[in-house]
């Protein structure tokens, strides 16, 4: 780890110590007035706020869309069934080929919904620390010690204060995706695939 103080600011406290590196890890420096987290670049003139919060997934809302799901698949297979019902009337292999096709497609959408039900509880809270821009982008890195990126914040802040200033650090990718957590704030996210990895310009 690399690390230069300008002439009369010795006071610059260092980055704090890089933990263990995981397999997911991803370079976060700042060199040449630039903060390059993974591949992405962001001028540090450009940054407007550098801050730490929880990711929460969105348990209560995963729940409540379930429940919903639930209702309107049980009411249409129902309603359905009734129909089928009144048209065995006519034709009772068509009623009996009727129902079996709604009840199979129900039994299919519920599967799908509780699939989608636990992918939502069974997601981990984050700890994430982000850095917006002036412009529409953020860029969020994760890490399992909390107070490591918190550390990470001040060294941040104090080479965006003092732009001759360089080191670097290893973090977390964030693996996460977007639409089972709350971002707090209006979030734009930026990068990965299928929702997934880090949000960058």
């Amino acid at each position: 780890m690399e690390r230069t103080e300008p002439p009369g600011h010795y006071d610059i406290p260092p980055p704090p110590p890089v933990p263990p590196q995981a397999a997911r890890g991803i370079d976060l420096r700042v060199d040449k007035r630039l903060l390059w987290v993974d591949g992405a670049a962001y001028p540090l003139r450009n940054i407007t706020r550098v801050y730490t919060f929880t990711l929460t997934p969105r348990r209560k809302d995963a729940t409540l869309l379930f429940l919903k799901r639930l209702g309107i698949i049980l009411s249409v297979a129902f309603a359905l069934t009734i129909l089928g019902g009144v048209t065995g009337i006519a034709s009772q292999d068509m009623a009996g080929t009727i129902i079996t096709l709604v009840w199979l497609g129900s039994a299919a959408a519920i599967v799908f919904s509780v699939v989608e039900l636990v992918s939502v509880l069974g997601a981990p809270t984050q700890y994430v620390l982000a850095v917006e821009t002036s412009g529409p982008s953020i860029a969020m890195v994760t890490s399992p010690q909390p107070q490591y990126l918190d550390q990470l914040v001040g060294s941040i802040v104090q080479a965006i204060e003092h732009p001759d200033t360089q080191f670097q650090v290893r973090v977390d990718r964030l693996l996460v995706n977007p639409r089972n957590y709350y971002f707090g704030d209006n979030v734009n996210m930026y990068g990965g695939t299928g929702n997934v990895g880090v949000a960058s310009a």
